[in-house]
This record gives structure tokens, sequence and C-alpha cells, in this order.
């Protein structure tokens, strides 16, 4: 599998201990900008979760 050509996207600050054990990634990766956008989305999504619970 290459890398090449890959989105790449890494949280300067990372997510607090609750947010990473629902399993919010700092890094995430996607095949182009859309799917980087919705790949961030997600990991924020599971944060936002996280927090509220």
């Amino acid at each position: 599998m290459s890398d090449a050509g890959r989105w790449w996207a890494t949280r300067e600050q990372p997510y607090d201990e609750a947010a990473e054990k629902a399993g919010a990634g700092r890094t995430v990766d996607a095949d182009d900008e859309l799917e980087l956008y919705r790949a961030i989305a997600e990991q924020e999504s599971i944060a936002d979760l996280a927090a509220a619970s």
C-alpha cells in the first residue's frame, strides 16, 4: 500500500482523555480534500460526543 497522493491532517492540540478513549484521533488521512474534511469532522464529532457524556 502506498501513501502517494494521500491527503493528511494532524490536529495541533491533542484531544482530552475522554475524546481519545472514545476513539478520536489527531491524525487522519484520505484520498482527496473532501474526504479529508469528512474525516476531520468525524473526529471532532467523536470528541464532542465524548465531552457531552
